[in-house]
């Protein structure tokens, strides 16, 4: 299933992934630091969304309370509360 999410108090504006049997897929960012977020993508494409969101969870950036990974595990754990 695909899934767009507004992050907040972050550079990336939108994240959009795909989650097919618990694995996460097609993970985009909108805004934020390209070559970062690119990295990050390419490093979860294929990797259990639970595992992704317990290993990006918490991640800060500068004195920010939350980062553009950190906005990713919020979007996977809430994408997955939703739909069971």
């Amino acid at each position: 299933m695909d899934y767009k999410f507004r992050t907040s108090g972050t550079c990336s504006r939108e994240i959009y992934f795909s989650i097919e049997n618990g694995i996460i897929e097609d993970i985009r960012f909108i805004g934020g630091c390209d070559g970062n977020l690119k990295a990050i993508s390419k490093l979860a494409d294929g990797m259990e969304a639970k595992k992704v969101a317990a290993l990006l969870r918490g991640n800060t950036c500068g004195f920010k309370p939350t980062s553009c990974g950190d906005q990713l595990a919020v979007a996977i754990e809430k994408a997955l509360k939703d739909n069971g």
